[in-house]
């Protein structure tokens, strides 16, 4: 067809409305409307309630030992902004040896006792990037049920074939590498949903009697715990055993951004294969400065590790005392509320009483199984902890929230999450 007689004239373009969209995709969006805004009392999204005060009693930040405003992690960035040149805003593939990156991955391998680190620019894109270079169509992955949705993310990116296993069960897990062959374990040692630790010895013999290799996700591990907080693995004596560690620097490191640990031979050929490493600008030197000098704090932070552990086990037993369904073993501490309809009148019932937490529900949680979670911190005095713990007992009973069915018997909202795991295991096979 010859084009070159036609002209474009913009007068023949009919405006859409500001509020309008093509048939095609409208109405999905009319729907989602529908099922995410329009059936909640503020017309929000079920995590968003009231907006906290600066008096407010804020449990959502992950940044557990209350580094975000250290002067020594602000200064290294002012200084790296004052003396550097100008940032080259480009991918870090074009980085060379020497590089300020460089240097804070070798730092960082040093501190967890691995042969290379390599730092991207999320969690997510750790996680991602790395299911997407190690695995593929002929490889098995076998992950957690409650792994987090980044590793999820990864395997579905490597087109792989995903066979969960039911949450922190070494059994199933071992059931299905007989079934299935060796593969790819995926674990997170800490769990952002419930709090939940894994079992990694038992996960980390597995994986080398069945010869799989091993992934621990240690976002919410990594500052808090272990020997100068160098995670739970160190913690246990598995550095050696462990194939890769992934981590989100945006919890107790307080940053953005995220890092893998790895042999050397992965490290050489991550960058040129891994597609968010290509494809997205590395960071800026002020905030390798300012992860730089927030892993020297976190060396020397036992005191703020010891004080944010006696937080959150006094609160832990505190809630069970109260008949609360904990199933949390670290810092992440969260009351099984389930259906959203209910999740709803806890969040409010707390915000209430100007205690803020965290709102997880479907996609973050199986769907009637939603939670509100309370991050703990360093900084929480013990007035603060029995401030939380009276609102809550004050709150179960206005609620009568032991009548609710997540809280009916302890083990009802484990067997739930068991039960959907055997669902996805069934169609996974």
């Amino acid at each position: 067809m010859d084009t070159s007689s036609i002209s474009f004239d913009p007068q023949n373009i009919v405006p859409f409305e500001s509020d309008s969209l093509p048939r095609v995709i409208s109405e999905k969006f009319y729907l989602q409307h529908e099922k995410l805004f329009s059936h909640r009392k503020n017309e929000k999204h079920l995590v968003l309630g009231k907006k906290p005060s600066s008096q407010s009693l804020i449990l959502q930040s992950n940044d557990y030992l209350c580094l975000a405003k250290h002067p020594k992690i602000v200064n290294a960035q002012v200084n790296a902004l004052l003396s550097s040149h100008n940032d080259l805003i480009m991918s870090a593939v074009f980085l060379h040896e020497g590089s300020l990156k460089d240097r804070f991955e070798k730092k960082m391998a040093e501190y967890i006792g691995f042969e290379k680190a390599i730092l991207t620019q999320s969690g997510w894109m750790a996680n991602t990037g790395l299911l997407q270079v190690i695995a593929d169509e002929t490889i098995p992955v076998y992950i957690d049920f409650f792994a987090h949705m980044s590793l999820w993310e990864g395997v579905f990116t490597a087109k792989a074939k995903a066979y969960p296993f039911k949450h922190n069960s070494a059994d199933n897990l071992e059931k299905l590498i007989k079934k299935h062959g060796a593969g790819i374990i995926v674990v997170d040692s800490v769990y952002s949903t419930t709090g939940s630790v894994a079992p990694l010895i038992d996960i980390v013999h597995l994986a080398h009697q069945y010869d799989c290799v091993i992934v621990v996700d240690e976002s919410h591990s990594l500052g808090t715990h272990g020997p100068s907080g160098a995670g739970l693995v160190a913690e246990l004596n598995l550095t050696d055993k462990v194939h890769f560690i992934t981590a989100s620097l945006a919890k107790a490191f307080a940053g953005r951004a995220g890092i893998i640990f790895c042999n050397e031979q992965v490290a050489h050929c991550f960058p040129y294969v891994s597609r968010p490493s290509i494809f997205s600008s590395t960071l800026f030197d002020h905030e390798i400065a300012a992860l730089s000098a927030t892993l020297e704090i976190i060396r020397d932070a036992d005191d703020r590790r010891q004080t944010l552990h006696k937080n959150a086990r006094y609160l832990r037993q505190g809630l069970n005392e109260l008949g609360f369904n904990i199933e949390s073993q670290s810092q992440i501490v969260s009351l099984a509320s389930g259906a959203e309809s209910n999740t709803e009148q806890l969040r409010d019932a707390l915000e209430n009483k100007d205690i803020f937490g965290s709102v997880f529900c479907s996609p973050a949680t199986p769907k009637n199984r939603s939670l509100v979670r309370f991050s703990i911190n360093s900084g929480l005095t013990q007035y603060q902890l029995d401030v939380i713990l009276s609102a809550c007992a004050t709150i179960r009973d206005e609620l009568k929230i032991l009548n609710w069915r997540s809280f009916r018997q302890k083990s009802l909202y484990k067997s739930a999450i068991e039960n959907v795991s055997a669902s996805s295991e069934l169609i996974a096979e």
